[in-house]
């Protein structure tokens, strides 16, 4: 069973930990089942593209490969500051996630209509 992740795609992240510490970027991809993100710009690894006929010639690419969700921190888009995470319901019963340090609401709250409506 995968685990819940603190952080979601589009959340601006922080790196704490690791080769590219204190580097920031969005949330490409996130993957629960094996706890680990894709930040943009963040783990930039090179890999041999083998060439797929004329139109695709062999080279050496550069993307971003998955890294640990523990060695991420969300930024606070309010206070601009790295942070945890808490839950909180709002008054209509959705939960949302609260920055730690500001009490800023990280997530909009949506609103979810009835059945068949």
């Amino acid at each position: 069973m995968a685990s819940k992740l603190h952080v979601k795609t589009d959340d601006n992240v922080i790196v704490i930990t690791g080769k590219d510490r204190g580097k920031k970027g969005k949330i490409i991809k996130s993957i629960p089942a094996e706890n680990r993100v894709i930040v943009a710009d963040v783990n930039m690894v090179k890999k041999h593209q083998k060439a797929r006929g004329q139109n695709k010639p062999a080279a050496i690419i550069e993307r971003e490969a998955a890294i640990e969700v523990s060695n991420v921190m969300l930024v606070c888009p309010k206070c601009n500051e790295p942070t945890r995470v808490s839950k909180d319901f709002t008054k209509d019963g959705t939960k949302v996630r609260k920055c730690k340090k500001c009490g800023a609401q990280i997530d909009k709250a949506k609103k979810t209509s009835g059945k068949g409506e």
